[in-house]
C-alpha cells in the first residue's frame, strides 16, 4: 500500500511542564506533527480511543512511578483503541483493530510487540479500555484474588462511580455481600443503587461526619474495603473494620496531586488490632490472567450481571481537560477521549 501520510496531520498533546499539585491546562499543549510512516516490520495505527486513568498522574513526575516517568516535550501515552491504516508487518493488516499503549496523538507507529487484536463483534471497541480492559481487570483481581469477600459480609467500595470501582462493587454483590459505595453526587448514587444495585451509597461531598455516616451504613462493620480514593474517606473505613478484614488498595485519587500526603497514618495500629490484611497491586502483577478476566467478565455482560458506564469526551485537543477531571469528581463511569470513528479518518 502506498503512504498517502502527506495528506494527514498528526495532532498531538505534550506534557510541557511537570504539574505542581492537581494538574492544569498549562502544563500540556497541542500541536500538530507530520504523520509518521512505517519502516519494514511496523505499522501505522490511527487512534479511535484514548484512556484517560487517574495512575498517569505518578507518570507526570518524573522518577516517583512504578512505570516509566513521561518526558516533557513529548506525546503523553496511554492505553488505546486504533485501526491499522497501513500495514508492513506480518501478522497485522490494513482494517485490523488493536490495543496498545500509544502516544496521545492521531496515529502512531508500532513493531507490533506490544499490539493485541480486538474484535468490535466480541465486545465495543471502547470497552477493551474499560470493562473487558485494565479497569474491569483491576476490579475483578482486586476484589476476587485479594478481598475475597463471602456470602453475608459487608464490602465498602470507594470511588464506586469510577470504571473500577463499578466492577468490585457488582462482583462482590454476586458473591452475596452487602455493598456500601461512596460517590459524589446524587446522579451517581442513583446509579449505583438503582442500575447497579448497591445496598447503600454515601455522598461524601455532603456527609456532615462521614466515619458516622458510613457507620450508619455498615452496622456489623466492614470485611473488605476496596480503595480506589485514599484519605478522609480511607480513614474513616479503618476505623470500622472488623477482625480479619482485607483492605484492598487500588488507587489514591485524593492524594496523587498532594505530595504531603499520608493517608496511611492511622494503619498500621488497626491492622495489627484486627489481624487484618492490607495490600497494594498494580493490574500489571495479574497480566498471565487476563484471558481468564476477559472470559468471565464477557460471560457477565452477556448474562446481564455486569454492567458498565462510559464518559466519551470527543476531540484529542479536549483530553488533557478530561484527565483533569478524573481529580474533580466530574467523571462518571470510565473516562474515554474518542479522536475518530470507527470508519473515520482525521
Amino acid at each position: 500500500m502506498q503512504s498517502d501520510n502527506q495528506n494527514r496531520v498528526n495532532r498531538q498533546v505534550l506534557l510541557v511542564k511537570r504539574p505542581q499539585g492537581t494538574p492544569t491546562l498549562d502544563d500540556f499543549k497541542v500541536v500538530d506533527a507530520e504523520v509518521p510512516t512505517p519502516d519494514d516490520g511496523e505499522m501505522l495505527i490511527q487512534t479511535l480511543y484514548l484512556s484517560v486513568d487517574p495512575g498517569m498522574r505518578s507518570m507526570m513526575e518524573e522518577g516517583k512511578s512504578h512505570t516509566t516517568a513521561f518526558e516533557l516535550n513529548k506525546p503523553l501515552t496511554g492505553r488505546s483503541v486504533g485501526r491499522v491504516v497501513e500495514s508492513n508487518l506480518e501478522g497485522f493488516a490494513e482494517g485490523d483493530y488493536v490495543y496498545e499503549r500509544l502516544g496521545w496523538q492521531h496515529y502512531s507507529v508500532s513493531d507490533g510487540s506490544q499490539a493485541q487484536k480486538v474484535d468490535p463483534d466480541v465486545a465495543p471497541l471502547s470497552t477493551y479500555l474499560g470493562i473487558v480492559g485494565v479497569p474491569g481487570f483491576c476490579g475483578y483481581f482486586g476484589i476476587l484474588d485479594i478481598g475475597k469477600p463471602e456470602k453475608g459480609q459487608t464490602v465498602v467500595v470507594s470511588g464506586a462511580a469510577g470504571a473500577v470501582g463499578m466492577t468490585a462493587g457488582q462482583i462482590a454483590k454476586m458473591q452475596g455481600c452487602r455493598v456500601v459505595g461512596t460517590a459524589g453526587s446524587q446522579e451517581k448514587i442513583d446509579y449505583l443503587r438503582e442500575k447497579l444495585g448497591f445496598d447503600a451509597v454515601i455522598n461524601y461531598k455532603t456527609a456532615k461526619d462521614l466515619q458516622q455516616t458510613l457507620s450508619d451504613a455498615c452496622p456489623d462493620g466492614i470485611d473488605v474495603y476496596f480503595d480506589n480514593v485514599g484519605g478522609e474517606i480511607t480513614q474513616a473505613a479503618m476505623a470500622l473494620i472488623n477482625y480479619h478484614a482485607r483492605i484492598v488498595v487500588c488507587g489514591q485519587t485524593s492524594q496523587y496531586n498532594d505530595a504531603s500526603s499520608n493517608s496511611g497514618a492511622i494503619a498500621p495500629q488497626l491492622l495489627i488490632k484486627n489481624s487484618a490484611m492490607m495490600k497494594g497491586f498494580v493490574v500489571y502483577d495479574y497480566q498471565d490472567r487476563n484471558d481468564e478476566a476477559i472470559e468471565q467478565l464477557g460471560q457477565w455482560i452477556k448474562q446481564g450481571k455486569l454492567h458498565y458506564k462510559e464518559n466519551v469526551v470527543d476531540g484529542l485537543d479536549n483530553a488533557p481537560q478530561a484527565f483533569i477531571d478524573l481529580f474533580s469528581g466530574k467523571s462518571f463511569g470510565k473516562q474515554l477521549v474518542r479522536l475518530a470513528k470507527e470508519d473515520q479518518q482525521v
